[in-house]
């Protein structure tokens, strides 16, 4: 409930700044992949142009694996990059959380083109709720370019979990963000 009244707040300034920054849709939407492998409807606040998939041919992959990272995407808009530093573009999902789709921490919910490559190993890794934060958010965000990386800080998280090591990667992930470590 905190984290849908942050919403509630910032709502209204960020969707006019992403409206001036590049006409569009205020959220972007997303099929991703949850506990067990169900599908939701994953949302955040749009941070590249609208016709940003279609253009993801023309940008080169910086990240080995099946997660696709470039630090200097050109499709990234100017209120996107602010949002994407400070995590402000998560926001929405604190109503996946509400949804039961995803909780608080957990792992990184994957896409549809990640999903299909998985192989047994991987699949390990949705044996839990995604999370708005997570070993890989507190732990490296966008400095971890390996996918292997990010499924072992995963696994390592159900392997540590417990509610005071949940509590310990949210204050972390809040430092993270305020610092402004690893983001972009």
């Amino acid at each position: 409930m905190v984290g849908l009244t942050i919403l509630g707040i910032l709502f209204v300034p960020i969707a006019i700044a992403i409206k001036l920054d590049d006409p569009g849709p205020i959220f972007f939407t997303q099929e991703r992949y949850g506990l067990l492998g169900r599908p939701f409807q994953i949302r955040k606040f749009r941070t590249m142009v609208t016709n940003a998939e279609k253009l993801k041919h023309l940008v080169a992959n910086e990240a080995d694996g099946f997660i696709f990272k470039n630090k200097n995407d050109f499709r990234v808009t100017r209120i996107g990059r602010f949002l994407r530093s400070t995590s402000l573009d998560e926001l929405p999902q604190f109503w996946n959380v509400l949804l039961g789709e995803m909780s608080l921490v957990g792992t990184r919910p994957p896409t549809a083109d990640e999903v299909i490559k998985y192989n047994q190993f991987h699949w390990q890794r949705l044996r839990v709720k995604p999370g708005l934060t997570g070993e890989w958010q507190a732990n490296g965000r966008s400095h971890i370019q390996e996918f292997e990386q990010v499924v072992n800080l995963d696994l390592q998280y159900q392997h540590k979990w417990h509610p005071l090591y949940d509590l310990w990667l949210i204050v972390k992930t809040i430092y993270v963000i305020l610092a402004k470590v690893g983001a972009f």
